[in-house]
């Protein structure tokens, strides 16, 4: 019994440890920029009386609170890792880039899943009624590739804020063009609860089951390709 409580300690000791380093003390501010956002959108429309919110408008109001969680742990971990002098003790483990990056984007992702899960059940008290599980686990779809795509870039530019300057920019021509990609298998900001008149009910999933399978593959895609280039540890140190 000693021996399985020393193993849960020690498990939630680098737990702790591994998330203290990727959200470096900052990650609350980017926690209450998401609530602030939602709350603030949601207030907005419960005093107009024209609106009345369904899953759909949910979908969107809850997305940009994701992006805004998974942002600063996907685009500044590398920096963060530079900065507390844990980098040049990473590139010493065999094998590091499984045992410790996988490990704390999993770590990630299921935090932000969790806090999506809590905002999803804010949602119903002051916004809209939801599938809160559901809505949860269809927002980690983007929100996922959004956080492969800023780790890959980090470790192309090396730099936090760079990579920040270039997931903006980015974000931007993917917001400019959204209207081309619009229903499509090809948007990656997809709303499932959206479903254009011209389309019935079975082509629509369809769309949606292409379209969650490109962002998965996309982001293990990404995630392998930002593990590839940090295993040139002299562009790193």
């Amino acid at each position: 019994m000693s021996s399985l409580n020393s193993k849960l300690y020690l498990l939630y000791q680098a737990v702790r440890y591994n998330l203290k380093i990727i959200f470096a003390n900052k990650f609350i501010y980017f926690l209450l920029s998401a609530l602030l956002f939602f709350l603030f959108i949601a207030v907005v429309d419960l005093f107009d009386p024209s609106q009345y919110p369904t899953e759909e408008d949910a979908f969107y109001l809850l997305l940009l609170p994701g992006i805004l969680l998974i942002f600063y742990p996907s685009v500044y971990g590398i920096q963060n890792d530079a900065d507390n002098r844990t980098l040049e003790l990473l590139f010493g483990i065999p094998d590091y880039r499984y045992k410790v990056w996988l490990v704390r984007f999993v770590l990630t992702f299921v935090l932000v899943y969790i806090i999506l899960v809590l905002m999803c059940l804010l949602s119903i008290v002051v916004f809209a009624r939801v599938e809160v599980f559901e809505m949860a686990g269809e927002l980690m779809y983007p929100i996922a590739f959004v956080g492969a795509l800023g780790f890959m870039f980090s470790t192309l530019i090396r730099s936090g804020n760079g990579t920040a300057a270039m997931m903006v920019l980015v974000m931007f021509v993917v917001w400019i063009t959204s209207l081309i990609w619009e229903d499509t298998v090809w948007s990656v900001f997809l709303n499932p609860y959206d479903m254009p008149r011209e389309y019935n009910y079975v082509i629509w999933q369809e769309t949606i089951f292409y379209n969650r399978l490109y962002l998965v593959v996309a982001t293990i895609l990404a995630i392998l390709a930002a593990l590839f280039r940090l295993q040139r540890r002299e562009k790193f140190i």
